[in-house]
């Protein structure tokens, strides 16, 4: 069922009314039918001297006494343009492609006598006037249909002729609303004697053919087949042959134009079809301009939308690098900073390492400072020694000659002279190289009493 929001919406399309109270109300007051609300609106709002409503019959202008033309054949009639509004049953409806979904978004036409109304929702039980939801036709079954007549109607009529299309009415709808083209359709009675006389002289002549398919989208069906005779009902249709023009709405709607039933001259037929085709321009002039504009703005903004989208892929990239770089920096400043932190503590320990040799040294110095004594004085058993280190420096003592090579190389130790603890003491004359394994002996025994010259040699 359709709600109360898609009536109301629908209703102001239709009417053109903008007050959604004084709507609401007018629906109401037609028990929210809004068929019946909007034939009554506009019933009300028409002269009933320029246009025929949906509820007139276009056989009611025919002229009796007009019959009797040269030709034998009853002049079509001429009602307005728009004069109808025919609502499609959804076993019509259910062939389609998905024209439901579709809309041209003409709305409210009123330019140049031209009347169409937006479509109403689905209607899935029993329509007004008798029209009735029948048994599905599946698309491969319509479009087997209209196969099936256009093969029958080049057979019969192999020459000049209008092109039907070989598919169903709802996608032959669509067909004509994409090409922005009135839609005629012909429904063939075979078993009527003036189905061949129309046929061939009329709807075959050169003239109507050429002018119906260079203007039109044909439509045809053979009435005793399912769709045929769902649009003969759909229709209307009391005699034939039958001819429509009609054009798509929105929804499940069309806007039957004009119809002509019985036998028609061509010269009727043509001038009936010129007036529609010239009455109906404006407003597919306008639907087309409306589509170009729609498919220019959605170009524009594909456009933008990918102007839009390199510039971002091009902000994200340089965004991209920019970090990249910031992070290399930070990375290279983080290293250095490592590479710094670890200098200053190798720099540090090698230091703290260095004083603590250092205060080694000191110490040792000190000890064996202490353990030489007191320089003894002159004397019958004190040995002069003489140190002379490499670096030319010379330093003087005297020891008892009792003390060992052990006491010589603590004194050479304690000056801190050497920053080596590798060396030998070595006597001129003669030459004797006194180590670390001789240090047991004394200064008597290694012969360097009373006194002894001593060169330090680094090992």
């Amino acid at each position: 069922m359709v709600d109360v929001a898609d009536k109301l919406a629908c209703f102001q399309a239709v009417t053109g009314l903008e007050d959604p109270d004084l709507c609401t109300e007018i629906l109401q007051a037609h028990g929210w039918d809004l068929e019946l609300a909007i034939s009554s609106f506009t019933s009300s709002n028409q002269s009933s001297a320029s246009t025929i409503t949906s509820d007139s019959d276009p056989r009611d202008s025919l002229d009796p006494t007009q019959s009797a033309s040269n030709s034998g054949l009853v002049p079509a009639p001429n009602p307005s343009i728009a004069w109808k509004l025919v609502t499609l049953p959804f076993s019509v409806i259910s062939g389609s492609l998905g024209l439901v979904s579709g809309a041209v978004g003409l709305g409210l036409w009123a330019a140049g006598g031209v009347l169409s109304y937006s479509l109403g929702m689905i209607g899935l039980g029993q329509g007004r006037g008798g029209e009735s939801s029948a048994r599905l036709v599946s698309v491969s079954a319509a479009a087997s249909e209209a196969m099936e007549f256009v093969a029958a109607f080049e057979r019969d009529y192999p020459t000049t002729r209008p092109n039907f299309v070989g598919e169903g009415f709802m996608d032959a709808l669509q067909r004509s609303r994409n090409s922005f083209k009135l839609l005629f359709v012909y429904l063939h009675s075979p078993d009527h004697p003036d189905s061949p006389v129309f046929c061939g002289r009329t709807l075959c002549s050169e003239a109507v053919a050429a002018f119906v398919n260079e203007n039109f989208v044909a439509w045809g069906a053979d009435i005793r087949a399912s769709e045929g005779f769902k649009m003969s009902n759909i229709l209307k249709a009391s005699r034939f042959p039958f001819c429509a023009v009609v054009m798509p709405t929105t929804n499940q709607r069309i806007a039957l134009l004009q119809q002509v039933e019985g036998p028609t001259s061509p010269e009727e037929m043509l001038t009936m079809l010129q007036k529609v085709l010239e009455e109906s321009s404006p407003v597919l002039v306008a639907a087309r301009l409306d589509a170009e504009e729609r498919r220019n703005n959605m170009r524009l903004r594909e456009e933008q939308d990918a102007a839009y989208r390199a510039a971002l892929e091009t902000d994200q990239a340089r965004e991209r690098q920019r970090r990249e770089e910031q992070e290399r920096l930070e990375r290279e400043a983080a290293e250095a900073e490592q590479k710094r932190k670890e200098e200053e503590e190798a720099h540090e320990r090698a230091a703290r390492e260095a004083a603590e040799k250092e205060a080694a040294r000191a110490r040792m110095r000190e000890q064996k400072a202490l353990s030489l004594g007191d320089e003894p004085e002159k004397g019958p058993s004190v040995t002069q020694v003489l140190v002379r280190f490499p670096t030319g420096e010379r330093k003087e003592r005297r020891f008892h000659s009792t003390a060992t090579i052990q006491s010589v190389f603590d004194y050479v130790d304690s000056l801190g002279c050497l920053e080596v603890e590798d060396y030998s003491l070595v006597s001129n004359f003669p030459r004797v190289t006194y180590g670390r394994d001789k240090q047991s002996l004394s200064l008597k025994e290694a012969g360097l009493h009373p006194q002894a010259s001593l060169f330090v040699e680094l090992n």
